[in-house]
């Protein structure tokens, strides 16, 4: 797989999505026409994300522009409908701030609305290169080890997250075209498998070795010193530094604390929300109880039993030793907030 792979494609007339919710074992691809299609298709997670879902609602003011013309709606209608594909995920900034920056455009019509959102999928891979290229170097320089780098990674960050190449993903692909990496260690995301299905899919992919493992096995990994630093995404992040991923990212970044090894955080800067203060402040989306409840669509707990489904939680700042942007490397552990250097 090469940077050409695309999870969301503009065909001309409609939104073209990579089915992540069938990978590993089929690759197809949904063809989007309307909104409640579109929305469908990011709460299910169809396509996810926080970067990946950004370019989809970017793409999502086109489709309720074209759907109004076919139906008939008034703007306010339109309107609406662009604000139901806004709030489809609460937690990943990106598909709010997307949304928001081509409605700029709105009422030069569809051409400026697709320019638009075309010139967010393009600056967001630019952006996941930049910051690639600044992981690389911070990491090669902060480990200090002359061998190939043995990382571990939670959750998909990849080409399947985003615009295209990757955020942590991204770090990690430039470092193996650099020679500079031994093995990477790939939680596997319960309860919805992101790691194990997609994240392994895409390093298979690249022929890059690696390991599918537990997420309750990252810790006891990362404390026997068989690795030398973390790399994580983003779905929002705090000016004070916290940062909201998927559930299980504070486990390793805790890990990392206690083994004295690098935890960073890969993600551009439309991620970071300078409007929220701090962790505390940002909304963690629940999902349906059935995701840990049952398995394959076969009940595994018992009957009387409820199921808590956060998907995402919060790692304080504190525990960030670095945050990675298209501008460079923010030391957060050590005081330098995405608050104060990025506005």
């Amino acid at each position: 797989m090469s940077q050409e792979l695309r999870a969301v494609h503009w065909t001309g007339s409609s939104l073209a999505l990579i089915d992540q919710t069938l990978l590993p074992h089929r690759t197809e691809t949904m063809d989007v026409r309307d909104v409640d299609t579109l929305v469908d298709a990011i709460q299910r997670l169809v396509v996810r994300g926080a970067p990946a879902i950004g370019a989809a609602g970017a793409y999502g003011v086109a489709l309720a522009l074209l759907q109004g013309e076919r139906e008939g709606w008034s703007a306010d209608e339109v309107c609406a409908a662009v604000a139901r594909v806004r709030e489809a995920r609460p937690t990943a900034v990106n598909l709010m701030v997307c949304v928001d920056r081509v409605m700029t455009r709105f009422d030069e019509g569809l051409d400026a609305v697709l320019d638009e959102a075309a010139a967010v999928q393009r600056e967001d891979i630019e952006a996941n290169r930049a910051m690639g290229a600044y992981g690389a170097d911070w990491l090669v320089e902060r480990v200090g080890v002359e061998r190939p780098l043995r990382i571990l990674t939670h959750c998909n960050t990849g080409a399947l997250a985003t615009a295209g190449w990757g955020t942590a993903l991204g770090v990690i692909r430039e470092l193996h075209a650099r020679g500079r990496l031994e093995v990477v260690y790939a939680d596997e995301t319960r309860p919805l498998l992101q790691g194990s299905r997609l994240t392994a899919w895409e390093l298979v992919q690249e022929g890059i070795p690696h390991y599918v493992q537990a997420d309750g096995a990252a810790a006891g990994t990362i404390l026997r010193g068989e690795v030398d630093a973390a790399i994580v995404g983003a779905d929002r992040i705090a000016a004070n530094g916290d940062t909201a991923n998927k559930v299980g990212t504070v486990g390793v970044a805790l890990a990392c604390a206690d083994a004295g090894i690098p935890f960073l955080v890969a993600a551009p800067t439309t991620t970071v929300d300078l409007a929220t203060k701090n962790g505390e402040d940002i909304h963690i989306e629940l999902r349906g109880e059935d995701e840990v409840l049952e398995w394959s669509g076969v009940r595994t707990a018992p009957a009387g039993s409820r199921g808590h489904n956060p998907a995402f939680d919060v790692t304080p700042g504190r525990l960030v030793t670095g945050l990675v942007t298209e501008r460079g490397v923010l030391q957060v552990s050590a005081g330098e907030l995405p608050g104060e250097r990025l506005r």
